[in-house]
């Protein structure tokens, strides 16, 4: 089994199992702000969804403004496609997110670079849930929850959201197990699939 640090940012070494994600508003741009925050609410790192036509893409930058890695679009149609992961520091690419689109689930897999291998899951509850939210009339301020399973399918987490209809996006992420997923690119990801999904 390859170590799940190889597939982290240089500069970003995540060891705790539990992470909040939010976004905290929007750029002079109207583009969606995010921030990452430890258990005792210390930013880890923020970026702002840069969107265009097929070219989205995701500077994260640490708590002083310092450039960690990005996510860039490199295969999407509509919110379906693949997503590079790539450290800033060293121009190397980490793990791709990609999607499937599907009306009754939304499933991410973060993936190998070179050999596509699966290294996570991130799957949401059922089809009611997720038709909900597409079709209903306040169907965006339902809350997201994904479960997070490993290589081997064996649940070793989750992604619970807050009821948010007249505010932004918040996600609680608890870790079960991190011996064997990149942390911290499921912390990144929770991000880009609120981003993508949402805009």
């Amino acid at each position: 089994m390859t170590a799940p640090q190889q597939y982290e940012p240089t500069t970003t070494a995540l060891s705790g199992s539990q992470y909040t994600v939010e976004q905290t508003g929007r750029d002079k741009n109207f583009r969606p702000e995010y921030e990452a925050r430890d258990v005792v609410g210390d930013t880890i790192f923020r970026t702002t969804y840069q969107m265009y036509e097929e070219q989205d893409e995701f500077p994260f930058v640490d708590a002083d403004g310092t450039d960690i890695c990005r996510v860039k679009a490199i295969d999407t149609w509509d919110i379906a496609g693949d997503y590079l992961l790539t450290d800033s520091h060293t121009d190397e690419d980490l793990v791709i997110f990609d999607n499937d689109l599907s009306l009754l689930q939304d499933t991410w897999r973060i993936r190998d670079v070179d050999d596509r291998s699966l290294l996570a899951e991130i799957r949401s509850r059922g089809a009611l849930f997720t038709l909900g939210r597409k079709f209903l009339p306040v169907g965006q301020g339902i809350a997201h929850k994904y479960e997070i399973t490993d290589a081997d399918g064996d649940s070793i987490g989750s992604i619970e959201g807050e009821f948010a209809l007249f505010d932004f996006d918040q996600y609680e992420i608890t870790l079960t197990d991190t011996s064997s997923i990149p942390t911290g690119a499921i912390v990144i990801g929770a991000i880009v699939i609120d981003a993508i999904q949402g805009n």
